[in-house]
């Protein structure tokens, strides 16, 4: 018998090597079975009202202004922006000169104008 060399032994060693995780193969255990909550009546209707619908292929907003929920009534809401725009300080701020401080001294004119006609209709 004659003795084998290393490259023998290596090629020897490594097909069987690879005959060793090649037996480890998983196995094929089939398609899974169908776990659904809806029937398959249930899932064509559906489909067929969401192919029927009208408006599907819309992209949102494309459709004008969304209406939005509001909390606030308008006569309210513009009041206070006109008595905001209206205000004397409106746009200084402690930064406008340095080493400064704002003090608010000066009244609202529409403050002043309610409380000339008699009205308190303050915020």
């Amino acid at each position: 018998m004659k003795a084998l060399s290393l490259t023998q032994i290596v090629t020897v060693g490594s097909f069987a090597l690879l005959a060793a995780a090649g037996a480890k193969a998983e196995t094929y255990e089939g398609v899974q079975p169908l776990a659904s909550a809806k029937s398959r009546a249930e899932v064509n209707a559906e489909a067929m009202r969401a192919a029927s619908a009208p408006d599907q292929n819309v992209v949102r907003g494309s459709r004008g202004a969304e209406g939005m929920a509001t909390s606030r009534d308008r006569a309210g809401v513009v009041f206070e922006a006109m008595r905001t725009a209206a205000a004397p300080d409106q746009n200084v701020t402690s930064g406008s000169r340095v080493n400064s401080k704002v003090i608010s001294t000066l009244q609202n004119p529409l403050d002043a104008r309610a409380a000339a006609a008699g009205n308190s209709n303050k915020l």
